[in-house]
């Protein structure tokens, strides 16, 4: 009888921390947002207000320019005149709701020199 008592204990405890794991994703950037309330909060923002308000994306990439890209566009892009571009892109996940139960698997930001840019939400990734 004890020994039963001991197991149910340990099966419960291991579905609650299961549980509270698979939850966990969506509450750690707290807030869910509509498209359109994400748009107006976070377009034009700095890395600094995002971090601030949405936590540490799950995700980055740094945008790389091609070693040919100057004979693919056939434009001079090694000008030494024009200032250098940083494109960065931070990903989140289950942070915008396109209708009342479901999210979008992920969010993308894409900062051009420490601003964002672009806003994009997928499904499919």
């Amino acid at each position: 009888m004890l020994s039963n008592l001991v197991t149910f204990k340990r099966i419960l405890l291991g579905s609650l921390v299961l549980g509270m794991l698979a939850t966990s994703q969506v509450f750690a950037a707290g807030k869910t947002y509509t498209e359109d309330e994400f748009i107006s909060n976070f377009s034009g923002k700095s890395k600094k207000v995002i971090t601030a308000k949405l936590g540490k994306p799950g995700k980055t990439q740094l945008s790389v320019k091609p070693s040919n890209a100057a004979a693919v566009t056939g434009k001079n892009l090694d000008d030494k005149k024009n200032k250098p571009v940083k494109v960065e892109m931070w990903y989140y996940s289950n942070v915008v709701k396109y209708d009342s139960k479901r999210t979008y698997k992920e969010t993308e930001l894409t900062f051009v020199n420490d601003r964002v840019m672009n806003i994009a939400f997928f499904n499919n990734r």
